[in-house]
Formats: structure tokens, sequence, C-alpha cells
């Protein structure tokens, strides 16, 4: 490759990056008339099937020495199709199932752009005016998706400036930490001399109230974001308590009741109960009602971390799975899931419209008292227009729509199911109840070998199918033609002892039958290849 262009950092040229559309034959106009007109052809065609290993791909990132001079705008785009795009993840292949990113509706791309040019910052009215209304009644659609309140009810409450229905976000992170900022805030409010956790912080919150710490229980398969908000919110990591699950990964809500009240007996007072509406793992959904009964007794905060199963509410055929989620305090939902919208659109409703008024926030330059400035509710700040892309997908999918694709998803899961049970040199882990599901291939004369060990013997298989599990994995992941991700379980199956196994995500709507069934075969005649297998497991076979 000859010497790069160089252009010239000049007034005029500054302006023209500003004012002036790329020419119809540069190179970035190319990239966007061939993204427009073929997204899938253009994806495929672009990113490399090779896996390239990653500290290759970082030499092409390794200037820490800002440009002095500006660049031809075609000879930037020439550069990222080689070193950003070509190694990008191909998360919109069907063959690819290891992921929660999807392939996207095509009218997304165009909107994306109009969003971006429109550049709105919903922070305050003066700077996104109609995105304002438009993301509170988003928030309302899905409040009432989830609550199901009367006209009455979003007629008073959807667009009211002194309160909010939910708040909008870049995911289920920042989601969940609000929620559980909104349930210590309430917990510690101002009562008698105390002006509340706000105003004097948690030491004097804590004197106040008598507690010596608060706890938030969850199951032990819930999303790592409830971690980090215990320990931004100086609840402290030790007080973020996973509770054991039953075999079909679900908490055990004994159990649950047990430690709280043991927690209650040392003076620690239950801040809060999260319910996971679809694992990370699995995909399983907690016993809901059975948790909020649980809240109610022990008068404590209730939030449903549905950031994955949310989107199951949308099918009238299969919300019945989330009962009991209209009883939660406060519900976590990721549009860019399984509502098919781009990267960084989550969001967190409110069963009690006041309840976001134990973090709002005013500042005189922007969030005036009284408007109806979304930044007053909400944890970030300056935040992009996300919610019309929401809006756009409600819109032209539509609730039926995402019936459909909802129910699609979880055939597909219980096809896959089906095909794993069929072949005894696989073993399915967890039954898929969204359209998650856990497997891994363990030919029978290995599970015959299992069956026979001793003790020490078993686990000795059980390290060797670990190492070959997650070696076939990436060797999958290398050859570039499907993806399954991996995670670690502890089944029953297998003597509870921790289990590497793979995990798929069926939520792609082109992901045919006959793509899952090439998968398993690509892992069949992978296994026959791999070194970990002949090294360990061959003299079982």
């Amino acid at each position: 490759m000859g010497p790069k262009r160089c252009a010239v950092a000049s007034e005029e040229s500054l302006m023209r990056i500003f004012t002036v559309p790329e020419a119809p034959d540069s190179t970035l106009s190319k990239i966007e008339l061939e993204i427009s007109s073929n997204l899938a052809g253009f994806l495929n065609e672009n990113i490399a099937a090779i896996e390239k290993p990653l500290h290759e791909i970082e030499k092409d990132f390794q200037d820490a020495v800002l440009p002095e001079e500006p660049m031809f705008v075609s000879d930037y785009a020439q550069d990222i199709m080689e070193q950003l795009v070509a190694h990008s993840v191909h998360t919109a292949a069907p063959s690819f199932i290891g992921h929660m990113t999807s392939a996207l509706p095509h009218f997304v791309l165009p909107l994306s752009k109009l969003m971006v040019g429109l550049n709105q910052n919903l922070v305050k009215i003066e700077t996104s005016k109609a995105f304002t209304p438009l993301e509170r009644q988003v928030l309302g659609m899905m409040h009432h998706l989830a609550y199901g309140n009367d006209e009455q009810f979003y007629d008073k409450w959807m667009h009211s400036a002194k309160t909010s229905l939910g708040a909008f976000c870049s995911g289920g992170t920042i989601a969940n930490i609000t929620a559980l900022w909104i349930a210590r805030n309430r917990l510690l409010k101002a009562d008698g001399e105390f002006k509340g956790i706000a105003a004097q912080g948690m030491l004097a919150g804590m004197l106040h109230y008598g507690y010596k710490g608060l706890a938030v229980l969850v199951s032990d398969r819930g999303h790592y974001s409830l971690g980090k908000a215990a320990d931004i919110l100086g609840l402290g990591r030790e007080n973020f308590i996973g509770i054991a699950t039953d075999e079909n990964n679900k908490v055990d809500v004994e159990k649950m009741r047990e430690t709280a009240h043991q927690l209650q007996a040392k003076g620690i007072k239950v801040l809060a109960l999260v319910g996971v509406a679809g694992t990370t793992e699995t995909g399983n959904i907690d016993p809901l009602n059975d948790m909020a009964d649980l809240s109610a007794e022990l008068g404590c905060y209730f939030h449903v971390d549905a950031a994955w199963g949310g989107a199951t509410l949308l099918s009238d055929n299969n919300r019945h799975l989330l009962a009991g989620i209209e009883r939660a305090d406060s519900i976590t939902i990721d549009a860019h899931k399984q509502m098919y919208v781009p990267m960084g659109a989550g969001l967190v409703l409110f069963k009690d419209p006041a309840a976001a008024d134990a973090i709002e926030h005013h500042a005189e330059y922007i969030l005036r008292k009284g408007s109806k400035d979304l930044g007053s509710h909400t944890l970030e700040g300056s935040r992009p227009g996300m919610a019309m892309l929401v809006h756009a997908c409600m819109r032209v999918i539509g609730r039926k729509g995402y019936e459909m694709l909802i129910d699609k998803g979880i055939d597909k899961a219980r096809y896959f199911a089906e095909l794993i049970k069929n072949d005894p040199d696989f073993e399915l882990i967890s039954e898929p109840e969204l359209c998650l599901l856990t497997y891994r291939y363990v030919p029978k004369q290995i599970q015959r070998a299992i069956a026979q060990a001793d003790e020490a013997e078993r686990i000795e298989i059980y390290a060797a199918l670990n190492r070959f599990t997650a070696s076939m994995q990436k060797r999958q992941r290398e050859t570039g033609r499907s993806f399954v991700s991996r995670t670690r379980l502890t089944p029953a199956q297998y003597d509870h002892q921790p289990t590497v196994v793979f995990r798929v995500v069926l939520a792609n709507p082109l992901t045919s039958n006959s793509i899952l069934k090439d998968i398993l075969a690509e892992q069949k005649a992978l296994a026959k290849t791999d070194p970990i297998f002949k090294k360990y497991l061959t003299k079982y076979i």
C-alpha cells in the first residue's frame, strides 16, 4: 500500500466536513449505499470469516499520539473497513447463536441515521423537545404492557412534570442500579431531624434507623450488574446475597425466606428482593408471585430484572411465564435484546409514578423544578434519543408481530432441545423456558464410562470434559462458520460440580432449523480432531 494522501487543516476544509456530503463515488458513499441496499450481504462480504487474533488487531490501534494533520474521509473509511469492520463480530449471522444480540430490522438503519443527525439530548426539554414526549409515550406503553393500568392512569401520569413511569438508559446495568437506588433512598427517607440519605449520606441514615447493614437477596443466577449496584450504593458486595436455585435454575424462595430472617436477627435490614425473569445463562424465570409474597411479608422492595425475558410480555401466548411481574415495584427490560433494537436501549419501569421522587435532582442551569426534563429522574445525564428506535419498532412490528418473533424463538429452542435429546452423543443440560438453552457434547461411550467410574475417576472425566468443551467452543468460534457461547453451571447430573457447557440464544428470526442441524454436525466433526479430546478422552471410547 502506498503512502496516505495528506489533507490540509484549514478553515475551508473544516467548514466543508460540517456542510458538504461525500461525493457519490467516494468510499464512504459506496459503503453507505451498500449498507442501505443490502446490509446482510455487506456484513457477509466484509466481516472476515476466519478470526484474527486479538494481539494482531491491537497493532492497528497502537498509536497513542493524536494525529496532527487531518485525513481524507475516504482514506479513513478504507482504513476502518480493513481494520475494524473486517474483524468485528458478525452478531447478525443466523449461525452465530451464542449472542443476545441479533439481526436488526432493516428500517432501523436509516432511522438511526436520522436520530444521529438530529442529535437530540434527552436530559432536558430545551435540547430534545418532541423526543421527550415520545420517550414518555414509550415508557407509558411498556408500563401498560407490564402493569396494565387503565386509560385514566396514563392520562394522568404519562406526561406529568412531577413524576415518571420509568427511565430510559443505556442498558440493564444502569436500569438495575436505578431501581436499587430508588429502593435505598425510599428506605432511608427523611424522618424527623434526619433529612434523608440523599442529603446526609449512608452512615447518618443507618444510625438514624438503627440498621447494622442493608442486604439485597437474589438468585445465584442473578446478573453481575446487581453486584455493581451493591458496590456503588454503599451496601457492600457481601450484602448482595445469592440464594441457591433448584434443578430448574429458579431461586429457592424458602431458602430466601430463611436467609432474610437470619439477617434480620443480626440487625441487617433486607432492602430488596430481586427476581430474575430470564437468567443470562439459562433463560429461566424465578417464581415471581412467591417472591412478591415474601417481599410483602418482609416489608421490602421487590425488583424484577427482566432485561432478557421482559419482551416475553409482548406474547399473549407466553406472557404467563412471567406471572407475578406486575407485582414488582420496578422492572428492568432491555429493548436491545428481544425487541430487536440496536445496542444502547434499556429501561426501568416504576409501578408507582412517584417512585423516582426519591432520586430527583435539579440544577437551575439545566434541570428546573416544574419542567418535564427527563434528566431529573435518571442516573445518566446527557443521553441520545434511542427511544425513537424503540418507538419505531413498536409501531412497525406491533404487538402481534413481536408475539410471532417471541413465539418463534421459543419454538426454535424447543426444536433444538429435541435435536440434542435425540442424538445419543449430546446432552441437554437445561431445558428451554424461553429461547435459551445449554447443552454439551459427551459421546455415549463416555457417558457409559462416567456411570461405571468410581468417584476419583469420575472427577477426572469431568475435568477433562470441561477442558474439551472450552476447547471446542473456542475452535468453533475461530473457524468462523458458526458460534455458540459457553458458561459454567453446577447441574445435578454432574454431581453439582462446576461444569462447562455450550449456551445458545435462539432469538434471531433468520436462524433456520437446517442451520441448527449443521451446528451440531460441525461440533461432531470438530470433536474428532480436538487435541484435548485426543489426549484425555479417547481412552474411554
